[in-house]
């Protein structure tokens, strides 16, 4: 006799962090050169400027962005840290308070009193699963990546640079900024709508609507051409 069982198979998104950080970064490196440079094409005529700004600011800022989720991991990391610690600490000094902690949160599940007191004892028996069920269930804190800080500060330097040669790279061949700028804008605003599009995707967002939700913010950088045009009499 042959069963067949329908396995049920659930689709969640991995590597949230590493998308986040991927998507902060490209979002930052498409939209801030983008800016500098239409800013620029508004004043000069020069290519050649606008691509050494451009690359100035794409390595500053990558270096800026990288080290913001380095400290941001760190952070992250320390309070982790002196939240295990002080759970550790608790379950030694007030067990039975602790306990009853664990009892408030099946009790939000509905369970009974009785069974709410044997998940409580028995939970008690291992220390070690014991904080982390308090650190998960009652803090929300789920234990950081080993070496998070320095991944997180690479994804986001890397997409930076990656996002932020984007808006520049028609510089490089045309050698009137202004001419530039205008196929910047278009390839610009493609990869804008492309980016928003499969962030939507990756994150369950409505489609359509964050691809554009993305692509309007992105274009609003192009406000910086009109100011410059605007305070050059232009």
């Amino acid at each position: 006799m042959q069963v067949h069982l329908n396995m049920h198979h659930e689709h969640h998104l991995k590597s949230s962090d590493t998308i986040r950080d991927i998507v902060i970064g490209m979002s930052d490196g498409l939209t801030v050169p983008f800016a500098l440079a239409a800013g620029l094409s508004g004043a000069i005529n020069s290519s050649t400027i606008v691509i050494t700004a451009g690359i100035a600011e794409i390595v500053a800022g990558s270096i800026a962005m990288g080290l913001g989720g380095f400290l941001a991991g760190r952070t992250e990391a320390d309070h982790y840290t002196a939240e295990l610690k002080r759970e550790y600490d608790e379950v030694e000094r007030v067990p039975e308070q602790e306990k009853a902690e664990v009892k408030e949160v099946f009790a939000s599940f509905g369970l009974s009193p009785a069974l709410q007191t044997q998940i409580a004892d028995e939970m008690a028996k291992d220390k070690d699963k014991w904080v982390d069920f308090m650190m998960r269930y009652e803090l929300g804190l789920e234990e950081p990546q080993a070496n998070r800080a320095t991944q997180s500060a690479v994804t986001i330097g890397v997409s930076y640079i990656v996002g932020g040669i984007i808006p520049l790279s028609p510089y490089f061949f045309i050698a009137n900024s202004q001419t530039a700028l205008y196929y910047s804008c278009i390839i610009t605003m493609i990869c804008l709508f492309v980016f928003g599009y499969f962030k939507s995707k990756v994150t369950g967002q409505p489609l359509i609507a964050g691809a554009l939700k993305v692509l309007i913010i992105g274009a609003l950088a192009a406000a910086a051409f009109g100011m410059a045009k605007l305070i050059n009499g232009g």
